[in-house]
């Protein structure tokens, strides 16, 4: 009897072994990924963040990738590549990347030329932007191109760069951190506490000083910092989860055994659930992208799970350790396509629920979108991504979903309100249980996008709105790295997404609808020849008024700083000590290479320049006798006075016995600007100077100008001068001597008379 059981256990477990034989090939077969399937997934991989339009004043207009059109933006649209925001005058706007935060002031075009996991590449054509950046790890790049350079960020820190109304110039100010300014082969380091300002584009020209004050502008970027660097909810989730800093003001975070740390709002209405107040955007590459009303509807929506605790909605922020990965929507879809009576209905996925994608990815980013956003299993996630991705099984029958049968969590809209980008609150239809419970669950729905879902929720406002100048829109930026090339625009896209209804293309089907020649360089950049170090001119910060360079120009951007804003600086300083990358190259006009720091500053001619002073009329720093700082407009005083001995600068005088004078110029009463400045008669070189006490006059000085008669004099020189004869005598040589005995006798032959 145990032989004939031995015999029978063997004959078992070659057949068991022979039907695994059968079945695991079949189950391989359906689940394998050749490699080359696999790297092409990875390629189709959209980038793990965007940005968020987070805040605005006054008049911005927002243009979606690829689209000719302008719009009214709209808070919480996430932009990505080939995305254009223009904030008109009097208008300010921020964006927020999770490590980094951008500012827009007045009058700013702005575009983002290319965001992935590790490039922020910033296009401005014209106006300031303010870049805070919180982190830069080893792969990080973040670069802004203007119409004459590109700037790279070295450090974290606080960036300001501003692109002039017309093109011609650039200023780069960096309160903490570094940076390099390339343009036209050539390479500016600038350190904290310097500001640039680069003109030219065939010739990029450098004049470095120390950083003004802070001006309106500065001040609004700083006070919105403060919201971040004192936010209570920055310890309970991770520093990438976009928008956290807004839970602060309207909801309270509370621990809960099960979930961990969940934030409740506080201020929704009863009745209230998640994704029921905003609208669905379609935003390549993710395709329907949930648009929250809510001042804090961005976090809550994008990244973690929502769950009901105790009758009441709370968000689950993912573990905090993770790097944050953006999801256009964390929920799951019924009905759509023809199911669900013709509409459209969703509802929030809970903690440990997998996310699946309705767009091309790989299995990689399926583990990170879902691990950094909840508490899963990787098994769990491998299951489902083989199952729904692999398979190509779009419905989802096996899986039990916390909040599906949650009274009030399905939302639902006709299919026309969920693809045209309309108000979901004002079009829900209601849904009973038994409806939903029919319904076939899916990771995306299958229904086309309209013209209006590219929009988004303003495009009845298209092309009413302000829009950049043509010149300013069509404007070349200079790029130190290549960006990709510009995006499909939505009608040539449209045909083919009626193919796949719901589905964003794949990036290997959209670069097949752009035309061979949108290949090439992208035409609204050019590319910068590799940079050799340059040494910038050094500048006299007294002659800048604050930190605002376009203050003297009229129709430039940013606004003029208070008069007494504490980037004003008066004319008794001196120029501050010089700073690494700033040298101070020698003077080619100045004997002896004396520094022009030694020379007392003039910062009132700078500041009573005429307003006409344009960029275009300002002298090239590099010609001769025009230093850097000193650049003033034709009815200033110039340094090299016409009617002085041999033409001699007064600053390149030699003066053997002479004190320092400085003191001297500080002292002169408020009411004397330079150009009411006495012309002050001084010996010829080589000849003591007269004492100060009883000046001498020289009478074979020559008359004065036109311009010296009109300059009014000082109290000091209100005296008449005393006359010739009481004049006190010089020393005199023999050959002196002997000159004037010969005129005292021939004056006293001369006949009476003459």
């Amino acid at each position: 009897m145990t032989k004939i059981l031995k015999k029978f256990g063997w004959w078992s477990a070659v057949l068991g072994m022979a039907l695994l034989m059968v079945v695991l090939p079949t189950r391989a077969a359906a689940q394998y990924e050749s490699q080359d399937q696999q790297n092409q997934r990875q390629q189709d991989d959209p980038p793990s963040r965007v940005a968020r339009i987070g805040y605005m004043e006054g008049s911005v207009s927002f243009q979606p990738a690829g689209e000719p059109d302008w719009v009214q933006a709209v808070a919480n649209r996430p932009m990505t590549t080939g995305d254009k925001l223009w904030a008109d005058k009097d208008s300010r706007a921020e964006l927020q990347l999770g490590s980094a935060v951008i500012r827009l002031s007045a009058n700013t075009g702005f575009s983002f030329l290319n965001l992935d996991d590790n490039t922020v590449q910033i296009q401005l054509t014209s106006g300031a932007i303010n870049l805070r950046v919180r982190r830069l790890d080893r792969d990080d790049f973040y670069e802004i191109d203007t119409p004459n350079l590109a700037f790279t960020v070295s450090q974290p820190g606080s960036y300001r760069v501003e692109a002039s109304e017309d093109g011609t110039y650039s200023v780069v100010s960096i309160r903490e951190g570094r940076g390099e300014a390339t343009g036209n082969g050539q390479t500016y380091t600038l350190h904290a506490g310097q500001r640039g300002t680069f003109d030219g584009r065939d010739s990029l020209n450098a004049e470095v000083i120390d950083i003004g004050g802070h001006d309106q502008f500065d001040n609004w970027a700083y006070d919105r910092d403060r919201r971040y660097d004192r936010s209570r909810s920055a310890q309970y989730l991770s520093h990438d989860v976009v928008g956290y800093e807004d839970l602060d003001d309207y909801g309270d975070w509370r621990d809960d055994r099960n979930y961990g740390h969940v934030w409740y709002p506080n201020r929704v209405a009863v009745g209230w659930a998640p994704y029921h107040e905003g609208h669905w955007d379609w935003i390549p590459p993710w395709g329907y992208t949930w648009v929250d009303d809510s001042p804090w509807g961005y976090a809550p929506f994008h990244y973690g799970r929502w769950v009901v605790v105790g009758g009441r909605w709370g968000w689950v922020a993912g573990p905090v350790a993770v790097r944050a990965v953006y999801a256009p929507a964390l929920v799951v879809f019924i009905g759509g396509g023809g199911g669900f009576s013709g509409n459209v209905g969703w509802f929030p996925l809970g903690p440990r629920e997998v996310y699946i994608p309705s767009y091309h990815v790989s299995r990689e980013y399926v583990n990170r979108v879902n691990i950094s956003n909840t508490t899963v299993n990787n098994t769990t996630i491998t299951n489902v991504y083989n199952t729904t991705i692999i398979n190509k099984t779009t419905n989802i029958t096996n899986v039990t979903y916390v909040n599906r049968n949650v009274r009030g969590a399905v939302t639902a809209v006709p299919q026309r309100t969920f693809a045209g980008a309309q108000p979901v609150a004002r079009a829900a239809v209601v849904v009973n249980a038994r409806e939903i419970a029919a319904a076939p669950v899916s990771a995306r729905v299958a229904v086309a996008p309209t013209r209006e879902s590219v929009l988004g929720a303003k495009f009845a406002t298209a092309n009413r709105v302000s829009a950049p100048p043509a010149a300013v829109m069509n404007r070349q930026v200079i790029a130190k790295r290549t960006p990709p090339p510009p995006p499909v625009s939505f009608a040539k896209q449209q045909q083919a997404l009626a193919a796949h209804p719901g589905q964003p293309l794949a990036r290997s089907e959209v670069r097949n609808l752009r035309p061979a020649a949108a290949e090439a360089p992208h035409p609204m950049v050019r590319q910068a020849p590799p940079g050799r170090p340059a040494t910038p001119n050094a500048g006299r910060p007294a002659n800048q008024p604050g930190n605002q360079p376009n203050a003297a120009r009229p129709g430039q951007p940013g606004s003029t700083p208070p008069a007494n804003q504490p980037g004003t600086r008066t004319g008794n300083q001196q120029v501050p000590n010089e700073r690494p990358g700033a040298a101070n190259p020698a003077q080619p006009n100045q004997p002896n290479n004396q520094p022009e720091a030694n020379r007392p500053t003039q910062p009132p001619v700078r500041n009573d320049r005429s307003p006409s002073a344009q960029p275009n009329n300002r002298p090239n720093i590099n010609q001769p006798n025009n230093r850097p700082g000193t650049n003033r407009p034709p009815t200033a005083p110039t340094t090299n006075r016409p009617n002085q001995p041999n033409n001699q600068p007064e600053a390149n005088r030699p003066q053997p016995n002479r004190p320092t004078e400085p003191p001297a110029r500080n002292e002169r009463p408020p009411t004397a600007q330079p150009n009411n400045r006495p012309e002050t008669a001084r010996p010829a070189p080589g000849q003591p100077e007269p004492s100060r006490n009883q000046p001498a006059p020289r009478p074979q000085a020559p008359p004065p100008t036109e311009r010296q008669q009109q300059r009014k004099p000082p109290p000091a020189a209100a005296k008449p001068a005393p006359p010739p004869q009481r004049k006190q005598a010089k020393p005199q040589t023999p050959a002196e001597k002997k000159q004037e005995e010969e005129q005292r006798k021939r004056d006293q032959q001369k006949p009476p008379g003459e």
